[in-house]
C-alpha cells in the first residue's frame, strides 16, 4: 500500500467543489436478483481497496447513491452508519446477506399444491406478508434517518394515495424536513412490490409539529432504474446554486461519472409473445406461472428507457466513457424471477454475476436499443478497474484541494 493510500481518511467524502467530477452510483430493483449487482459492487470495492487500503468503502467515493426496491435496500446497507460512523455493510457482505435471508423473505411453496396455493393467495392478498423482511430491515437500520447516511442517497417510491412518485432524497431533507424519514420506513416502502408485498403506510414529523403521511409502494413502478432520477437530483442542486456543486453547469454530463448496475432481465424471446398475451385479461396479465407480466413490462420498460436516454445524452456530448451500465439481458427460467430464493437459484445468480463481470463491456445501440460489445473495450471487470482508478484519483484530488483551502482559510 502506498503512503498516500495509508493516510487517507474516510470519515466523509469531500464535496465536488474540490474536484473535477460528480460521481453517481445507481442500483436497479429486482428482488432476489439484487445478487447480480452485488457481485459488481464487491469487485469494485475490492479494486478501491487495492488502491486506497482495506478500509475503503463504496460510500467514500460516490457523491450520490441511488437505489430502487432491492437496490434501495442495498443503498441503505452501503451508506447507513454503524456505531463507528462507517458503512453498516461492506460490499462483500451483500451476497451473504441475500443468501442467508432470501429464503425467509421469499419462502418457497413447491409442487402442484404450492403453485395452486400461491395463485389463490395472490388473488386476494400479497404473495408474501413481508413480516420477516420488515423486521430484518428495522433490526438492521434501527433509528437511522435519511440525513444520517454517509453520502447522499436517493430512493424512489410511489405514493398510491396521490398517484405520483415520492422521491426520498438526502438533498430534499434540507428543504422539506418531512422527507427525513427513518431509512427503515423508506426501504420497506420501496420494496413493497405490488402483488408481492403489502403497501406501506407511515407518518413522519416535519420538525414543526406537523405530521406528513406516506402511502407508498415499490418505486420500481416509476423508476426501476433510478439513474436518471439521480442525475436529476444533481442537476437540481446546480440550479439551486448549492456551493458544493459550484463548478458544475446544468446538463454538463462531461463532469458526471455514472455507474449503473442492473439486476438483469429475461432473454426477450423466451419470456412472452404477442400470441400468448392476446388472450390475457386482467387475471392473465397478473399471473402467468411464477411471473406477473404487467410488472415485468413496467420493470423492463422503465430500466431500458432510462439507459437509452442516458446513453443518448452521454454519447451526444462525447462523454460516453463517463457512463457505465452493466446488465445481463439473457436471464432464463428461475433466474429471471424476482422471488425464487432456492439455494440452487441463489447459487445460479451468483454465477451469473461472476460471468457478467467476465463478459464484454457493452453499450446500448441507439438504433436497436440492445447492448452491444464495444470494440477493444475489454470486459466489465476491466471497465470497473478503470472506474475505480478514476474514483480513487478524484477523491485524492478533493482531499488535497480541501486541505489547501483549509490552510488558506486559516
Amino acid at each position: 500500500m502506498s503512503l498516500v493510500a495509508s493516510s487517507l481518511s474516510f470519515n466523509k467524502i469531500q464535496p465536488p467543489v474540490y474536484g473535477k467530477l460528480v460521481t453517481i452510483l445507481s442500483i436497479d430493483g429486482g428482488g432476489i436478483r439484487g445478487i447480480i449487482p452485488a457481485t459488481a459492487l464487491e469487485f469494485l470495492e475490492a479494486e478501491l481497496q487495492k488502491l486506497d487500503g482495506k478500509d475503503a468503502r463504496i460510500a467514500d467515493y460516490f457523491d450520490l447513491v441511488a437505489g430502487t426496491s432491492t437496490g434501495g435496500l442495498v443503498t441503505a446497507m452501503l451508506t447507513a452508519p454503524d456505531a463507528n460512523n462507517r458503512p453498516l455493510y461492506a460490499a462483500k457482505d451483500i451476497i451473504p446477506f441475500y443468501s442467508k435471508h432470501g429464503p425467509h423473505i421469499f419462502p418457497q411453496k413447491n409442487g402442484i399444491i404450492g403453485s395452486v396455493e400461491n395463485t389463490l393467495v395472490q388473488l386476494g392478498n400479497p404473495k408474501y406478508d413481508g413480516k420477516y423482511l420488515h423486521k430484518l430491515i428495522r433490526d438492521n437500520l434501527g433509528q437511522a434517518r435519511l440525513n444520517d447516511t454517509l453520502t447522499n442517497v436517493v430512493i424512489p417510491t410511489f405514493d398510491i394515495k396521490n398517484l405520483q412518485p415520492t422521491i426520498f432524497s438526502s438533498f430534499e431533507t434540507k428543504i422539506s424536513p418531512a422527507f427525513n424519514a427513518l431509512l427503515s420506513d423508506i426501504c420497506i416502502g420501496t420494496s413493497a412490490a405490488p402483488t408481492y408485498f403489502p403497501a406501506h403506510y407511515f407518518t413522519n414529523d416535519d420538525g414543526s409539529g406537523n405530521s406528513a403521511e406516506f402511502n407508498i409502494i415499490d418505486g420500481g413502478v416509476a423508476a426501476n432504474n433510478p439513474a436518471l432520477i439521480a442525475v436529476g437530483e444533481i442537476t437540481k442542486q446546480v440550479f439551486r446554486k448549492d456551493p458544493n456543486f459550484a463548478p458544475i453547469k446544468p446538463m454538463e454530463c462531461g463532469r458526471l461519472l455514472v455507474v449503473s448496475l442492473s439486476t438483469g432481465s429475461a432473454k426477450q424471446e423466451q419470456k412472452y409473445t404477442a400470441q400468448m398475451a392476446a388472450s390475457w385479461g386482467r387475471f392473465g396479465w397478473l399471473i402467468q406461472g411464477n411471473s406477473t407480466p404487467i410488472l415485468d413490462v413496467f420493470d423492463q420498460s422503465s430500466k431500458d428507457m432510462v439507459d437509452y436516454f442516458l446513453s443518448v445524452i452521454f454519447q451526444s456530448l462525447y462523454s460516453e466513457d463517463n457512463y457505465l451500465r452493466i446488465e445481463d439481458i439473457s436471464l432464463v427460467g428461475n433466474s429471471a424471477s424476482v422471488d425464487v430464493s432456492t439455494k440452487e437459484n441463489i447459487d445460479d445468480l451468483v454465477e451469473i454475476g461472476q460471468k457478467l463481470l467476465k463478459g464484454p463491456y457493452s453499450r446500448v445501440n441507439l438504433r436497436t436499443g440492445v447492448p452491444e460489445p464495444i470494440a477493444n473495450g475489454g470486459t466489465n471487470e476491466d471497465a470497473l478497474k478503470k472506474f475505480a482508478k478514476v474514483l480513487s484519483d478524484e477523491q485524492k484530488l478533493r482531499r488535497t484541494n480541501a486541505a489547501e483551502q483549509n490552510k488558506s482559510d486559516a
